[in-house]
């Protein structure tokens, strides 16, 4: 279960915003009230005259406001390496990006697979109390795909769904059984979805680049056959299975067929997959090496049009800090991933401004879209009784992505100096403003 923490007291008005909540569908000028940390009222009737005496107002001047992103695929690193972040930096970091709740990977030290894991990261996120944190739980003890773990204990301690982390569970006998043990309660398998074997030391995505650079390359076959063998599994079971950061055209195409085939199969991407390509790597820019890899120009558009056509369900932002040690590398020895939190929006905007998606279209896919997935009841929704997680941003104000800027601990994005259109303004949980930038504050 998240972390419970106090709320705001007092009434809060946003006036003169566009108002953006993809659960309902809202997209209109007006206000937004707060009371004691819950949205009590919002639409064209909220305005800087009828709002309350005694409430704080805040104008908009015409900015765009959201629920709180939820990002459903974030790595705390603690316990057991908050040498590259911890649940306070990666708050931080959540915070300036706009994103209000984060559900955590099990791969920490000791690993989340006991309800003991699940209860430490809830109690460090009410101390810490900046963003919402959920777990999943560990599909096998110590995430080394042997044994499986305690699930129902698990979920009945708060776990929200379950994986491996980074890891894929490779076994088809443990998916098998995983995958039937949580249809008593309607649980969820997260897949890294990557054939152990035909990833095994590869380097970056395999192709003319990969050869001209002298790098292993890895197939994209290595995640579609991961892909089509787990969605026999989850038909066989009838169980709920979720790929997570798929990069390939394939595997939208595989994953097309089975929804259609009404199978109870979810993915998501990553910024990273709709946003660059394999040409990131050219200079051997290690921050750009990630895992999956970063795939062709025709795979990236496949991934941007899986997104419009709604194969792909989610965008999260696969948070994956990694100290300047692991990276400062030759490519082949650095570690792969890159820190997400403070990206996700700007980049999810991308699909907006290059016309793919509407705007609400796109911000659903990183608020109310994981949070239905996620069974999140009252996350990513503007709905009045809803805890007050809001974000305030403009979608067109320009700026360029500096990662040393970062308020996460680890600098490793693959967007350096990337220019963008979309700046975080105002970032509340629980009615609490846990980040405001420079140019709302008074006398900035």
């Amino acid at each position: 279960m998240p972390a419970i923490r106090a709320k705001a007291s007092g009434k809060t008005a946003f006036v003169n915003v566009r108002l953006l909540d993809p659960a309902t569908g809202l997209d209109q000028t007006g206000g937004l009230l707060t009371q004691d940390g819950i949205i009590v009222d919002l639409g064209p009737s909220v305005t800087r005259d009828t709002a309350p005496g005694d409430c704080r107002i805040i104008d908009g001047e015409g900015r765009c406001l959201a629920p709180g992103l939820v990002d459903m695929r974030v790595q705390l690193r603690e316990p057991g390496f908050e040498h590259q972040e911890t649940i306070e930096t990666a708050g931080k970091s959540a915070a300036t990006g706009g994103v209000t709740t984060m559900v955590a990977l099990p791969n920490t030290d000791p690993v989340i697979d006991d309800v003991a894991g699940v209860e430490f990261i809830a109690r460090r996120a009410r101390k810490v109390g900046l963003a919402k944190v959920f777990v999943y739980g560990a599909v096998s003890k110590g995430i080394e795909g042997h044994e499986i773990t305690e699930m129902g204990l698990l979920h009945q301690a708060g776990a929200v769904a379950f994986c491996d982390g980074v890891k894929t569970i490779a076994s088809p006998r443990l998916l098998r059984q995983a995958l039937a043990y949580t249809t008593f309660f309607d649980g969820m398998i997260i897949q890294h979805p990557e054939e152990p074997e035909l990833s095994r030391g590869g380097d970056m995505n395999s192709g003319e680049l990969a050869t001209r650079l002298g790098l292993s390359g890895i197939s994209p076959l290595a995640e579609v056959i991961q892909i089509e063998r787990d969605i026999r599994l989850a038909e066989m079971t009838g169980g709920r299975l979720h790929f997570s950061h798929i990069s390939t055209g394939e595997s939208v195409e595989v994953i097309r067929k089975a929804k259609k085939r009404g199978l109870k199969i979810t993915c998501d991407t990553a910024p990273f997959y709709f946003a660059l390509n394999e040409n990131a790597v050219s200079d051997y820019r290690t921050f750009a090496k990630l895992a999956p890899p970063l795939r062709s120009e025709e795979d990236r558009q496949a991934i941007v049009m899986g997104l419009v056509d709604g194969t792909i369900d989610t965008i999260a932002s696969d948070h994956n800090p990694q100290d300047q040690d692991s990276k400062r590398l030759p490519f082949a020895q650095a570690a792969a991933g890159g820190v997400g939190l403070e990206t996700l929006l700007p980049i999810t905007l991308e699909l907006y401004h290059n016309g793919h998606m509407s705007l609400l279209e796109a911000i659903g896919k990183v608020t109310s879209a994981p949070a239905t997935l996620m069974k999140l009841a009252g996350h990513g929704t503007l709905k009045p009784g809803s805890s007050a997680d809001i974000v305030m941003f403009d979608p067109d104000r320009p700026a360029k992505i500096d990662p040393y800027k970062f308020q996460s601990k680890s600098k490793n994005s693959p967007f350096d100096g990337r220019l963008i259109q979309g700046v975080v303004l105002r970032t509340l949980i629980d009615g609490r403003e846990v980040f405001t930038h420079t140019s709302c504050i008074e006398g900035s």
